[in-house]
C-alpha cells in the first residue's frame, strides 16, 4: 500500500469519532445549571460546544439571560468562584454521560485502521477533562479506536480554538509540517484550532453538535429538514473557513485522498 503524504490526522471526539450528536455534554451542562436553579436551553448548552469545559461553563454564565436568572437566584453576578464550583459538579457528571454515550461513530474504525496502514498518525484533541476521558479512552479501544495521543482540556495554558491543544498532539506525534497534517472535527472552535495550527481542516456536519441527533433520530426526520439542519451547521463550519466539509467520519476518506494529493504537489492550507 502507498504510504500517504499525510504525516497525521487529529481528530475531536465526541461528535466526530464517538457520540452521534454529541449529545453527552449537553446533558451534563443542562442538569449541572438546573441542579443552580439555572434552567438553560439546548441550544444555550451547544453554543459555545467544543471549548474547554471550564471555559464553556463560563461562557454560558456570561449569556445576559443566564447572567440576570444568576443574580435573581443567587442575588449577585457570577464570579470564577461560581465557575469553579460549576466545573466541579460537571466533571463527574460529564464522566458518566461520556461513558453511556462512548459508541464509535459508524466508520471510525475503518478509517483509522486505512489511515494506519498507509503510515499516517493518529492523534486527537478534546474539551474533556482527562478525567471526564478516563471510561472513553478503554470503550472505544475495545471497539477498534486508541490514537497515538489525547491530548485533554486543562493540559495546555489555553484551549480552543487556540492551537496549543493541536500543537501538542503534533509535538507528542512528531508530526510535522503542520501543513502536512489534518484536523477533523465537529465544532467551529475545533475548525479555528486547526487552522490556527496551518493545518488542513475537514469539518463534519451532520454527525455533531450543528445538527445535535442521534442517528436513529436524525434518520426519521423528513427529508427536507433533515437535509436542512445538516446545511445550516455545514454552512458554520464554512464560515468558520474549513477547507473541506463532509457529513460524518464515513465519508471522509475520498477528502483525505484529495488533501494528500493536494500536499503531494506542494500545495499549502
Amino acid at each position: 500500500m502507498t504510504r500517504s503524504p499525510i504525516q497525521a490526522v487529529v481528530f475531536d471526539w465526541a461528535g466526530t469519532m464517538i457520540d452521534f450528536g454529541c449529545r453527552a455534554p449537553v446533558a451534563a451542562l443542562r442538569e449541572v445549571f438546573a441542579e443552580a436553579g439555572i434552567e438553560i436551553s439546548e441550544a444555550e448548552a451547544r453554543a459555545d460546544m467544543g471549548k474547554a469545559k471550564r471555559d464553556h461553563v463560563r461562557a454560558l454564565l456570561a449569556l445576559p439571560r443566564v447572567t440576570g436568572l444568576w443574580k435573581d437566584r443567587h442575588g449577585a453576578a457570577p464570579a470564577e468562584t461560581d465557575v469553579d464550583r460549576l466545573h466541579d459538579t460537571v466533571e463527574p457528571k460529564m464522566r458518566a454521560a461520556a461513558r453511556d454515550c462512548a459508541q464509535l461513530i459508524p466508520g471510525a474504525a475503518d478509517l483509522v485502521a486505512d489511515l494506519r496502514a498507509r503510515g499516517v498518525k493518529i492523534g486527537s484533541t478534546t474539551g474533556y477533562t482527562r478525567p471526564m476521558m478516563a471510561d472513553i479512552l478503554p470503550l472505544a479501544a475495545d471497539q477498534g479506536y486508541a490514537p497515538e495521543v489525547v491530548v485533554c482540556a486543562g493540559e495546555t495554558t489555553a484551549g480552543r480554538p487556540s492551537p496549543l491543544m493541536m500543537w501538542k498532539a503534533l509535538v507528542e506525534l512528531g508530526a510535522w509540517p503542520a501543513r502536512a497534517c489534518v484536523k477533523v472535527d465537529d465544532a467551529v472552535v475545533g475548525i479555528g484550532e486547526g487552522l490556527e495550527v496551518g493545518a488542513w481542516t475537514v469539518g463534519l456536519s451532520a454527525s455533531g453538535n450543528g445538527v445535535g441527533l442521534p442517528v436513529a433520530a436524525l434518520a426519521i426526520l423528513p427529508a427536507a429538514e433533515r437535509a436542512a439542519r445538516i446545511e445550516a451547521s455545514a454552512k458554520a463550519l464554512r464560515e468558520a473557513g474549513a477547507h473541506y466539509v463532509v457529513e460524518s467520519v464515513a465519508e471522509l476518506g475520498p477528502v483525505l485522498d484529495e488533501i494528500a494529493a493536494r500536499i503531494a504537489r506542494g500545495e499549502r492550507p
